[in-house]
């Protein structure tokens, strides 16, 4: 596999804690009560679904025993990414223990009418297509699918386990497919989402793709959605420059999609990581596309929004990211542009207005990665003291002027002005003609051409 240039690189990654977040102890496992994960009442699975010991699933990541990791499996089949009422059920249960309740619905088994209603407005049709799903998983398949890909499957607790995605409670995904040769978690640490219309401008195109190269240049992470216009242009730019990227599908990382991204997707997979909530063989939905955003927003340490009309899926993901505390920034476009409309709204808001790489780097970066300062070409009149920069404007544009005249229009004596004037002259700013003064023609000479024919 080709190793990613110079974007970090496959271990065990930086401190934990020196970017902000992510300050877990990597490799301990879920402790019981954290974040309300337990093993809850009843743990384990069905007898025949339980690995072997010493199995291709058991205990094959650190972090995560190998009944939480089929259960995980089992569970991305059968409950859509997102869902918080199942998060609900997760943090009472635990993984085990919800997928027991959903595969075993014999009277013993259930709560006791004492428990109440262990997840408040989950409805009955919900829970009955959670069991239908849950019946017909075979996680076993899945994991060895996702095996024979090179891959792997994360869960909580695993040391690759990006412990940001906990800032979205009971949306966190239930676990992630995941294929290439990275760390998700030290990438994740030093990541940056690009995102925005796919029906993109060639302005749109050429300035994520900018953007894309200047990050990867930096030693930054450039994560996006893998579809067309400004997605697959940031993925591009980052592997142009030999970087690191990071695709987040809406499907299974086994399925390619859109479909005419299937190689870009292959190459991230050699030089990136291609990232899934959603099992093997799983087809992308409408729903899944505008939840696949929220991953986004919490793997990376801040969005930026190239490009975006008013209702746009690209929006979803910076607002995702203003409230999970990510920095949001946008590039500006045409006003006249309606793909550039949502981006100006949200610039109007509290998104930051950025323009190159250095710009982005400056929020999400360390204290002290400032971006150069940005100014005009400095003109040789911009030198001249004050008062000779005064004289200087009082010079008429046409025609040499006395002295006299001069004076008068700057507001000074005579003498004053004539001396200034000289000093004017020496500088080359002004040139005398008989008793008047006027400015150098500084014109540029017309080149020595011929036009009209050869």
């Amino acid at each position: 596999m080709t190793t990613p240039g110079p974007g970090p690189r496959p271990g065990p990654g930086p401190d934990p804690g020196r970017l902000g977040f992510d300050t877990g102890h990597p490799g301990t496992g879920p402790e019981t009560g954290h974040l309300g994960f337990g093993t809850g009442p009843d743990p384990g699975l069905r007898p025949d679904s339980r690995p072997e010991p010493g199995g291709p699933d058991s205990g094959s990541r650190p972090g995560a025993s190998g009944d939480e990791r089929l259960a995980r499996a089992a569970l991305s089949r059968a409950v859509e990414p997102g869902d918080e009422h199942a998060g609900r059920w997760l943090r009472r249960y635990g993984a085990v223990g919800f997928l027991d309740r959903l595969l075993d619905t014999a009277p013993a088994r259930r709560p006791p009418r004492g428990d109440g209603d262990p997840v408040p407005g989950t409805g009955p049709k919900r829970v009955a297509s959670w069991r239908l799903r849950a019946a017909a998983a075979d996680p076993g398949r899945d994991l060895a699918t996702i095996r024979d890909l090179g891959g792997r499957f994360l869960v909580p607790g695993d040391t690759e386990w990006p412990r940001q995605l906990d800032d979205l409670a009971d949306a966190r995904p239930l676990g992630l497919w995941v294929r290439g040769p990275a760390d998700l978690r030290a990438w994740a640490l030093r990541s940056v989402a690009l995102v925005g219309a796919r029906a993109c401008t060639p302005y749109g195109a050429h300035t994520a793709a900018d953007l894309a190269t200047g990050l990867a240049r930096q030693g930054w992470v450039v994560v996006s959605g893998a579809a067309y216009g400004i997605d697959g242009a940031a993925h591009r730019g980052a592997l142009a420059a030999g970087g690191a990227t990071v695709a987040v599908l809406a499907c299974g990382v086994d399925t390619p999609y859109p479909r005419g991204h299937a190689q870009l997707i292959d190459r991230i997979a050699e030089q990136g990581l291609v990232v899934g909530e959603l099992p093997p063989e799983s087809h992308p939905t409408p729903s899944r596309f505008i939840l696949r955003n929220r991953v986004i927003a919490a793997l990376t340490r801040g969005t930026v929004v190239i490009e975006a009309q008013h209702r746009s899926g690209s929006l979803v993901t910076a607002r995702a990211a203003a409230r999970l505390g990510r920095h949001t920034m946008g590039v500006p476009g045409p006003v006249t542009s309606a793909l550039s409309a949502g981006v100006h709204e949200l610039l109007r808001g509290d998104a930051v207005l950025v323009t190159d790489a250095d710009e982005i780097v400056e929020l999400v970066g360390e204290m002290g990665q400032l971006a150069p300062a940005r100014r005009g070409p400095v003109l040789p009149r911009d030198l001249l003291a004050p008062a000779a920069a005064h004289i200087l404007e009082a010079v008429p544009a046409r025609g040499p002027t006395p002295t006299t005249v001069i004076a008068r229009r700057a507001g000074t004596t005579p003498d004053d002005t004539l001396a200034k004037l000289y000093e004017l002259h020496s500088l080359g700013f002004v040139e005398r003609h008989g008793e008047g003064w006027q400015l150098t023609n500084t014109a540029t000479p017309a080149p020595n051409v011929r036009r009209g024919g050869t």
